[in-house]
């Protein structure tokens, strides 16, 4: 079969196809048409800053042109201030198990994300040369109590020999020198008897400290608190390392509750409060919110960034939060039961002062109200004024206006006709 035949393309030489020729009369028609929307505004602009500098501009413009603009009806009903905040997870508790001895680690009983029990035994060192020093003390004990007992047997004499001496010295037969080596002699051993027991007593005390050192081969996860589980969140070293004392071996976290942390600027921190509830959101569970009340408000300022430290406590009985976790917290400041609500695009500024254009429905003008605004809702924000305000607000046009400006809003009928106007919402 013979291809279709290519058409030949106007002033660049290069076949073109029927469609490629059609694609491209669409996207001139497109370029011609963007073009003369913008020579359109263009020439409004220039008309309406001619008008605006003359010296009857702007009376003139009102009374020959009506701007078009899109309004809104003004709400009367509850509003929330809330604000969101950027955090990060942080465990409620940590607690590093460490080697309280020196020792090679012969077994390591857990490993990362293991649960572990308050009490268990998480590590077992190398206990060969504890298990000597309890015998060597053992031993040193035992030859400490036979000191001790050869010499409460050699005061027991000394006792004997020292009442004898007493009763002969009374009978006149033994010269009171002889008694006086006697009694010496009998202070003697009873010295021996009391340092023999203090030797006893330093070896027990020995013995002890023997059987404790042995004892901390075994390495064991007695954490503070009340909490019976936690998971292991690190472990820093493999069987086989040689440690010295006090060497890291894991970290365990209490991840329920868990806490998350934001920095509070200057403008939030008299908002904030101990108790406030909070909801979290994490790029991990994106369709699942998490409660939680802000538990801890720092008293200090970071200078750096001029915000405060605040702890958020989180309920986490599944353990689906982690720490390091990223998170987005939205905290609820502010409450109104009633109050007057419009979108945030109705409000203006004119001559530095903030305000609203509402629509006098009769006479299809606009009227300036000056405004104060109140707290904010997502794009829905509270005005209140001198007056109460009802109707409708401008939303869109608000640079074509001025107050007393006539307007049109596309959509509704005109104004002087017997047809319904169509709501703008």
């Amino acid at each position: 079969m013979n291809p279709t035949p290519a058409i030949g393309g106007v002033g660049d030489g290069v076949p073109r196809t029927e469609t490629q020729m059609k694609t491209a009369s669409i996207i001139k028609a497109s370029f011609l048409i963007v073009a003369l929307t913008g020579v359109a505004l263009l020439g409004w602009k220039i008309y309406d800053t001619i008008e605006s500098r003359s010296s009857t501009g702007g009376a003139a413009r009102a009374a020959k042109i009506a701007a078009p603009v899109l309004v809104h009806t003004i709400e009367l009903g509850p509003i929330t201030h809330r604000r969101t905040f950027t955090g990060s997870l942080e465990a409620s508790a940590s607690f590093v198990v460490a080697a309280r001895v020196a020792g090679r680690l012969k077994q390591m009983e857990v490993n990362l994300s293991d649960r572990v029990e308050k009490g268990s035994t998480v590590a077992w060192l190398e206990d060969d040369e504890y298990q000597q020093d309890v015998a060597h003390a053992a031993a040193a004990l035992d030859v400490a109590r036979a000191n001790a007992a050869e010499a409460d047997s050699a005061l027991q004499i000394a006792n004997r020999s020292l009442a004898r001496s007493k009763e002969l010295e009374t009978r006149g037969i033994e010269p009171e020198s002889e008694l006086d080596l006697v009694i010496a002699e009998h202070l003697s051993k009873q010295a021996e008897v009391a340092v023999s027991l203090a030797r006893v007593k330093q070896a027990e005390a020995e013995f002890a400290a023997a059987k404790v050192r042995l004892s901390y081969a075994e390495v064991v996860a007695d954490w503070p608190g009340d909490d019976q589980f936690r998971v292991v969140g690190e472990r820093y070293v493999d069987e086989g390392a040689s440690l010295t004392a006090n060497t890291p071996l894991l970290r365990i976290l209490r991840l329920d509750p868990m806490i998350a942390v934001i920095f509070a600027p200057e403008r939030d921190y008299a908002s904030l409060a101990a108790g406030l509830a909070v909801t979290l959101a994490t790029d991990s569970y994106p369709n699942q919110q998490f409660a939680g009340t802000i538990q801890r408000i720092s008293s200090v300022f970071r200078q750096n960034t001029r915000q405060a430290r605040v702890e958020i406590s989180l309920e986490n009985p599944k353990l689906l939060l982690k720490p390091g976790m990223f998170a987005r917290i939205s905290i609820e400041l502010t409450h109104l039961k009633s109050a007057t609500i419009v979108p945030i695009t109705a409000v203006t500024k004119r001559n530095d002062r903030t305000g609203v254009f509402l629509v006098d429905e009769k006479a299809s003008v606009a009227i300036w109200k000056e405004v104060e605004v109140g707290i904010r809702d997502g794009d829905r924000v509270q005005i209140s004024a001198s007056e109460p305000l009802i109707g409708r607000v401008v939303t869109l046009g608000q640079q074509l206006i001025d107050d007393g400006s006539p307007i049109t809003i596309p959509g509704e009928s005109d104004p002087d006709s017997d047809l319904p106007a169509k709501s703008t919402l």
